[in-house]
């Protein structure tokens, strides 16, 4: 009997202490716990260059048209980048008086800034920029309808001399807003849309400029034009920059 009250007395003791374990473990698991690791990335930066993908779908579908533009950017900030853009254009333009073609390059430099938090090694961009543009340029007349004033019964005199207009230039700025992904490691594909205000433009004698190249069309009653872009572009990547992700507590 004397050793049934030990065993029992050892039993309890082991159950207690069990119970008393248990509980304890349920307190500290219900206690919110610090997360002492880091996160650490690496940031890329490089020189990142491409192409205006709808520039050379355009130059193959539209007969009047043939432009190519090659896009760059390289990143300064963790948010900043600065961004340029380098093209050619040939544009035909056919009206009911006139037949032009219009020819020449461009250059545009200024910066992006990111708005887009990326995720951990993310690198994709909600961006806006401004541009400070120049183009030179040249027109040729091909064909130009001379205006009579008897419009019924004399027949309309049509000039087939070619007239070169050369040497024009014209300054813009822009203000662009886009999105750019990385499709594949260092692939990236972009949208992007633009504002543009006319500052200076030098016109021929007795002619306008309908056209700008990197501009678009031009009217007389504004100075503003529209444009936009699809770019594929590939970062070279030159480093990384590391960046610590505190931990959440």
């Amino acid at each position: 009997m004397k050793q049934k009250h030990i065993l029992y007395y050892y039993i309890s003791t082991i159950m207690l202490v069990l119970v008393c374990s248990g509980i304890a473990q349920a307190q500290n698991d219900s206690i919110p716990k610090k997360q002492n690791d880091s996160t650490v990335i690496k940031v890329k930066y490089g020189l990142r260059v491409g192409v205006d993908t709808g520039k050379l779908i355009r130059s193959f579908v539209d007969d009047n048209y043939t432009g190519i533009e090659l896009v760059a950017d390289y990143r300064i900030t963790k948010r900043l980048y600065i961004a340029g853009e380098l093209g050619n254009e040939e544009r035909i333009l056919i009206t009911d008086f006139l037949n032009t073609t219009t020819k020449g390059s461009y250059f545009k430099a200024g910066i992006d800034y990111n708005t887009y938090q990326n995720w951990l090694d993310m690198d994709n961009m909600v961006y806006f920029g401004s541009r400070l543009a120049f183009s030179s340029f040249s027109h040729n007349i091909n064909e130009y309808q001379v205006y009579n004033t008897n419009q019924y019964w004399r027949p309309q005199n049509i000039v087939a001399e070619g007239i070169e207009k050369d040497g024009l230039t014209a300054i813009w700025t822009e203000l662009i807003v886009g999105i750019k992904a990385e499709l594949f490691t260092n692939l990236y594909f972009g949208l992007n849309a633009q504002l543009r205000v006319k500052l200076t433009e030098t016109e021929p004698d007795n002619f306008q400029n309908i056209y700008i190249p990197g501009f678009n069309k031009t009217y007389d009653s504004t100075r503003i034009g529209v444009g936009y872009g699809y770019t594929l572009a590939y970062r070279i990547p030159l480093y990384k920059k590391t960046k610590v992700i505190a931990p959440v507590e």
